[in-house]
């Protein structure tokens, strides 16, 4: 391709989409215009559709080039129908390995480094690989340094859980927890390494809901005569957070959690909502109950 002026987004706002394939390239040559899409939301997809249509079509710019990357298509893809359909447009499928192809791969790179994984471990490492396939060779190489290169070590389950870390669903209970004890710079880098993980907005919202479903349950139930700690365990608090937990439950009271509900409810909502900057709301709903949490004195 010819010199171009790329243009990337990854939340496709029809306005600025079609303005960004209207406009004449400032550096010559053809104009490169790149969109990847980084959720399943239906807004999205009917966006970037209605602009390939025009854009097919002839009414843009007919010297850009549009690329658009995304995630599973199925059929009611708006999206996926007319890149099938359109002519000037050609939809190129890609595959995620299948769990087999992975564990080879993983096999075949640490073997050249002389170190391995037992069944366990390697069942456990395939399991938490990122989908992108360049990210996973990384991985699968960053693997061999911390096993030492040569050592001829097979690891365990075990030997990877400082590796590893914690999946990204734990990261945002973590983050959850943390916001609610008032500890906002744990709460915001949980948020991210789950977001490195591919965690979206509205699984963070969710998150948060359910941390503050269990406070409010375990309220209830102490209020109705039940001890904190067994009302704690009643409501699902896993056995490691409950110190922390009873900590936040003797500081929260039923009436402040009534008035944080609204604020995660209108977070989910604007989550979901076509274009939203989910991973911004999700850290300023933390931001806003870490805040509250500090001034009751978690």
């Amino acid at each position: 391709m010819s010199p171009s002026s790329p243009t990337a987004t990854s939340i496709p706002d029809a306005g600025r989409l079609e303005g960004e394939l209207a406009a004449q390239s400032l550096m010559g040559g053809r104009r490169l215009v790149r969109l990847r899409l980084t959720s399943d939301k239906a807004g999205p997809d009917k966006v970037a559709a209605e602009a390939l249509t025009r854009h097919a079509a002839g009414e843009l710019n007919p010297d850009a080039f549009l690329l658009i990357e995304a995630g599973a298509l199925d059929r009611t893809s708006a999206l996926r129908k007319v890149a099938e359909k359109v002519t000037g447009a050609v939809c190129i499928p890609c595959y995620e390995d299948e769990p087999g192809d992975v564990a080879r791969l993983v096999r075949e790179t640490l073997a050249r480094d002389n170190v391995s994984l037992n069944p366990d471990a390697l069942a456990l490492f395939v399991a938490r690989m990122p989908k992108e396939r360049g990210v996973a060779r990384a991985e699968i190489e960053r693997l061999a340094l911390y096993l030492g290169p040569g050592s001829n070590t097979t690891a365990t389950p075990a030997d990877l859980e400082a590796f590893l870390g914690v999946e990204p669903e734990a990261s945002l209970l973590d983050a959850a927890s943390d916001a609610f004890g008032g500890r906002l710079a744990e709460a915001q880098a949980g948020l991210r390494r789950a977001a490195q993980e591919g965690e979206a907005g509205p699984a963070a919202v969710r998150a948060i809901g359910m941390h503050l479903g269990r406070l409010r349950r375990t309220l209830t139930l102490a209020k109705s005569g039940a001890g904190l700690q067994e009302a704690a365990k009643a409501s699902g608090v896993f056995w490691k957070q409950e110190r922390e937990f009873l900590r936040q439950a003797r500081t929260w009271t039923l009436d402040e959690l009534d008035r944080i509900q609204p604020e995660v409810l209108a977070a989910d909502r604007a989550c979901k909502t076509a274009g939203s900057p989910d991973q911004l709301i999700a850290q300023r709903l933390a931001l806003t109950i870490a805040g509250r949490a500090r001034r009751m004195g978690l």
